[in-house]
């Protein structure tokens, strides 16, 4: 079985683009650095981009090569529909693949390559397949009664603490949490691990790019990242081993019994599965969940139409994911010449593919940074990616925003942020660390 590890192109340092720039160079904000996305998406910088460079060449961080921004939704539906071009493979959906002597810590990059995630055809779909029964209406209905209740004792730990809470520790990362481990199958005991492990992938990309950062701010978190991730992935390994030997009904059994090319599953594949679903499927729906609350404070007529009519929150939690753009990139690789917008990518170049910047393409959603649930195409935004590659835990993740709304609103209708949300600093996903909240609004107390 080859491994996606053993063949990805590393990065080259690459400065400029091999095909001269048909679009304006231009900089305002470094989308390959983690440190620049602590204030959430550059929506005037998406703007610019999208106005005047369309398919902009962007720089790359230290070692690492420079890449195309695309920005436009129409643009990058193109790129994703035609994965024969663009691959995931190739060179993963990171935006830069260092070199391997500088891999660390030693399963966790590896681990990062060898997923569902980073295939082409034929092996995505045969591995896509064999999950699918996770993510299909019927399971998401089964799961759905557990996590309901679930969000019901959330919310009374809340009521107790309140009437000030973080809603991201005491909600939006406790749900996922929960719908995720009642998926896989992870022993309760065991749940409260994956959050500190979450802590640690989330800051990965930032200790990679900006390492003397990060230890002047925590001089002994090198040593205790290290730890977390060995402990990840030894936990991920045994669990794994169990399921082989003792199957259950659960996600972990399929994936420790998934095949690729005929073959079972290598330890690496293994590795990386075990990672993407944890990574996966907890960070987008907490960072859908918490901005959602933010939204809802700043357009407070559509909070007013959905507590009226509580049967909008489906049609409110589509137009908060357009906004919200919980995954920042995907990244793609070209495997031929190819004309994009009248910009010639070069084979072997990146392609990095901002859904942010889509999600408020103003020939596709007018008036985009004004939320707008009853919007003619409120379901057509690229918060889940697109074609092929879609993501899998898509209506997971929209049952999980939809219920928990509907438990929030009838309980705390005027639940307001009370401080900033503070983000980390990762140029992936729109990681969301804390907000707090008053349950009964700015200045309520407890009736």
């Amino acid at each position: 079985m080859q491994l996606i590890s053993d063949e990805i192109l590393v990065d080259t340092g690459q400065v400029d683009p091999t095909h001269k720039g048909t679009y304006p160079a231009f900089g305002g904000f470094d989308l390959a650095n983690p440190a620049s996305w602590t204030s959430g998406h550059p929506n005037d910088y998406y703007k610019r981009m999208r106005e005047e460079a369309p398919v902009h060449w962007s720089p790359g961080q230290k070692q690492f090569s420079g890449f195309w921004s695309v920005t436009r939704y129409d643009d990058i539906k193109t790129v994703e529909l035609n994965p024969q071009v663009f691959s995931s493979q190739r060179g993963s959906i990171n935006l830069g693949v260092g070199p391997r002597e500088k891999w660390r810590p030693k399963k966790l990059i590896p681990a990062a390559f060898n997923s569902l995630i980073n295939l082409d055809a034929p092996h995505h779909m045969e591995m896509r397949i064999q999950q699918k029964d996770f993510f299909i209406p019927a399971y998401v209905a089964k799961v759905r009664d557990r996590v309901a209740a679930h969000i019901d004792h959330l919310l009374d730990e809340m009521e107790r603490k309140g009437p000030v809470v973080d809603f991201v520790k005491m909600f939006s990362e406790q749900v996922p949490l929960f719908t995720l481990c009642e998926m896989l199958g992870v022993d309760e005991a065991d749940r409260p691990k994956i959050v500190g492990w979450m802590h640690y992938l989330e800051m990965a990309s930032q200790y990679t790019v900006n390492p003397w950062s990060v230890i002047m701010k925590n001089p002994l978190f090198p040593m205790r990242f290290f730890k977390a991730v060995n402990e990840m992935f030894a936990y991920g390994e045994e669990v794994m081993a169990d399921r082989k030997a003792n199957p259950r009904e659960d996600l972990l059994t399929l994936i420790a019994q998934s095949k690729l090319g005929g073959e079972e599953l290598s330890q690496e594949y293994l590795d990386g599965s075990w990672l993407l679903i944890i990574f996966a499927g907890n960070d987008t729906s907490r960072n859908s969940l918490t901005g959602t609350i933010q939204l809802m404070q700043d357009f407070p007529d559509q909070r007013q139409m959905v507590l009226d009519d509580p049967s909008l929150i489906p049609r409110m939690s589509q137009e908060a994911l357009r906004l919200v753009s919980p995954v920042k990139h995907m990244r793609r690789t070209a495997l031929e010449d190819f004309e994009l917008n009248g910009q010639i990518i070069a084979k072997d170049e990146k392609v990095a593919m901002w859904f942010g910047a889509a999600n408020r393409d103003p020939d596709i959603f007018p008036n985009p940074d004004t939320f707008d649930m009853m919007r003619d195409n409120v379901d057509k935004h690229l918060a889940f990616g697109h074609g092929v590659h879609k993501c899998l835990g898509a209506r997971i993740a929209q049952m999980q925003l939809r219920l928990s709304f509907e438990k929030i609103f009838e309980r705390f209708p005027n639940i307001a942020p009370v401080s900033p949300v503070v983000y980390a600093p990762n140029a992936l996903v729109n990681a969301m660390s804390s907000l707090k909240v008053n349950l009964y609004g700015i200045g309520g107390t407890k009736p």
